[in-house]
């Protein structure tokens, strides 16, 4: 006696394609670049391949070209030629991130410009705000960092930056933010939050690339703990109390459930980091002949998509604008 069994559609691409859940578009991703005020030509990170420091000079060309190959927006990292204890570059008129939207706006102005608001890559000593030594132990003074970012948000704000995104999960931060842009004149500004960022491995290769590691002590004081599922709703849920017009959590593939159930509780836009390390891992593994890197990256992003993100914060961004052609 023969048994019918429910048949599943696999027989060919244009039925796998009709029935495909999750899609990937060229508009999903946005490009990491970095801009430094030390170098006067690009610059490779040798921790990750294919990957640059740009002058002053070239920022605004590399911009125009990613978004003529389909880019919709970038994410702008600062390297200043010199740091203090009050990340003065971060918030100066002239500093390099503030020249670098200028030029970029005023030749690629249909180009989405976020800019990262932290000042590690501006202290001297490699932490997200302004801190205080007792002996050998350190203390990260909440409130007057925040002052210092919401005075940096301003900064890129005025220079024409679209968004800012701070970075450095202090307390309070989004709403002093959100605050200072409103009495700036700048309330059409968004404020992209890293609402929930762990405190990672992954982060190795970007400390060099944004030449910012901690010169003491760690983060983990002030980023979350890789255990804590809960709090980062909190956190998610709190900054979009004060103000946030997106969420993102950082890393990626670690906290595929976190960036699920953020998605899931808030329905509100919500980003993703696949950061340095995961970027080098798949090159290392790609590299080794371990694996297909085409094949790998897709399978990655659909995944991040699949979990939830409205958009992806990638390195292979302009990657996959070629990829996704086809």
């Amino acid at each position: 006696m023969l048994v019918h069994r429910p048949r599943r559609l696999r027989r060919t691409a244009a039925i796998r394609n009709l029935i495909r859940e999750t899609n990937l578009s060229r508009h999903d991703f946005v490009l990491p670049l970095f801009v430094s005020e030390k170098i006067e030509r690009a610059k490779a990170i040798p921790s990750m391949p294919g990957v640059h420091q740009y002058s002053g000079k070239e920022i605004a060309a590399i911009a125009q070209r990613a978004h003529e190959s389909g880019v919709q927006a970038v994410l702008l990292f600062g390297i200043p030629k010199s740091k203090d204890e009050q990340a003065s570059g971060a918030y100066a008129k002239d500093g390099v991130v503030q020249n670098a939207v200028q030029q970029m706006k005023e030749r690629t102005p249909d180009l989405t410009v976020i800019t990262d608001v932290c000042l590690c890559e501006y202290t001297s000593h490699g932490h997200c705000g302004v801190t205080r030594l007792d002996g050998e132990h350190f203390h990260v003074l909440n409130d007057e960092s925040v002052a210092l970012i919401a005075k940096t948000a301003v900064s890129h704000a005025a220079a024409g930056a679209d968004m800012v995104a701070p970075s450095d999960m202090m307390d309070g931060r989004i709403g002093a933010v959100r605050a200072a842009l409103d009495q700036a004149g700048f309330d059409q500004t968004g404020i992209m939050s890293y609402a929930a960022k762990f405190a990672s491995v992954f982060y190795g290769p970007f400390r060099d690339a944004a030449e910012s590691p901690p010169q003491f002590g760690d983060r983990r004081s002030y980023q979350m703990d890789p255990a804590n599922a809960d709090e980062a709703l909190r956190e998610v849920e709190l900054d979009l109390a004060e103000g946030a017009d997106i969420v993102l959590v950082k890393p990626a593939l670690p906290y595929l459930d976190i960036l699920w159930r953020v998605r899931q509780r808030f329905g509100r836009p919500t980003a993703v980091y696949h950061v340095s390390g995961e970027f080098a891992m798949v090159k290392a593994a790609a590299e080794k002949g371990l694996v297909d890197e085409r094949a790998a990256v897709l399978e990655i992003m659909t995944s991040l998509k699949r979990a939830g993100a409205d958009f992806i914060v990638s390195y292979w961004a302009l990657d996959l604008m070629e990829w996704l052609k086809s």
